[in-house]
């Protein structure tokens, strides 16, 4: 199987698809997907172009459909997608491989999108984790997503900074003040740095922690553990806020198949630890965020000691968000404490 290539940047006026290949919220809460299309539009230069899925509940062959068309289409530039959801594991049996890699486009999202990006990174094509635009662009966005949705679409390196301040979760998309209010967050903790000094550049591979163990159980579009030598992983958790004991199960999976021993770099995205049914105190979110590095700890010391790894880095399900390349080079410094995306 050949090496993963990141698709060109695009250029301002390009059109770019905008699609719902997992839930399509634009359907629930059609007035913060607007306001995502006109930051497109005025902010970013591009031209939207929504397929019939985007705003409505569809068959996993429609969205399939809908993402073979956008792929297949010479205009379109680079695809989008609105958010995450919980099936579209059943949407990649349909997709055309030959349609959607003949001409490679930039793929942006997260979540249930790991399954897009694993298999586009399976098929040799390379993607963006990050820039769901019902989730971070609708509602008013922070200036590290601005910064590096522009450099995943138009190219360019991104060096990464902890922020000030970091929150789980935003205002609910039924509030007027979505569109106009950043919500308050609480005080960021630092990024952990483990490992020995060291300056690592690697093709990233990853996503979502808990889509990764639907992808490994199903055992289509993954490459053997030999062809991952040298990837930096970048793994996050969702708004479902694994515990800690569960992300240790999860981590162990992966080093259990060798993907711990083969990688040349680990970062790891500040896990949420409340939402709006489960709001903690500062003290016990704190607590919790600290028992979910420990299990990440105890995983690198038994599988990988010595890993060069960064934790509560602040991309994937938290705000702000960084966008990361997938299958694209990204660097850790351990000396410099610093991470590069290069787009």
């Amino acid at each position: 199987m050949g090496p993963v290539v990141m698709p060109p940047p695009i250029q301002p006026g390009d059109r770019v698809a905008v699609l719902s290949p997992s839930w399509a919220a634009p359907a629930y809460f059609p007035e913060v997907h607007e306001a995502a299309m006109r930051r497109l539009r005025d902010d970013f230069g591009v031209v939207p172009v929504e397929y019939p899925t985007t705003r409505k509940s569809s068959t996993p062959q429609e969205r399939a459909a809908d993402l073979n068309a956008a792929f297949a289409d010479p205009d379109i530039r680079a695809v989008l997608a609105t958010i995450g959801g919980d099936d579209q594991i059943t949407v990649l049996r349909h997709l055309d491989a030959g349609a959607m890699t003949r001409d490679p486009k930039r793929f942006l999202g997260y979540s249930d999108n790991t399954n897009l990006l694993n298999w586009l990174h399976f098929h040799g094509v390379g993607a963006v984790h990050g820039g769901s635009t019902q989730v971070h662009l609708g509602p008013v966005p922070e200036a590290e997503y601005l910064v590096s949705l522009r450099a995943a679409l138009f190219g360019g390196d991104v060096e990464l900074t902890c922020p000030t301040q970091t929150r789980d979760f935003g205002l609910p998309w039924d509030d007027p003040r979505v569109l106009t209010d950043v919500p308050p967050g609480g005080p960021a903790e630092p990024w952990t740095w483990l490992g020995p000094p060291a300056a690592v550049t690697g093709p990233t591979w990853g996503g979502n922690l808990e889509i990764l163990q639907w992808t490994l159980a199903v055992g289509r579009f993954v490459r053997p553990v030999e062809e991952y030598a040298g990837s930096v992983l970048v793994l996050e958790t969702s708004e479902e806020l694994p515990p800690a004991e569960e992300i240790f199960r999860m981590l162990r999976n992966l080093g259990e198949r060798g993907m711990l021993g083969v990688a040349s770099a680990l970062v790891f995205g500040r896990p949420p630890v409340t939402d709006h049914d489960h709001p903690l105190e500062a003290s016990a979110a704190v607590a919790a965020r600290a028992e979910r590095r420990d299990a990440v700890r105890r995983i690198l010391e038994e599988y990988r000691p010595g890993l060069p790894a960064v934790l509560d880095v602040d991309f994937g399900h938290t705000k702000p968000q960084w966008l990361l390349p997938y299958g694209g080079p990204l660097t850790v410094d351990t000396t410099t404490r610093r991470i590069t995306a290069h787009f």
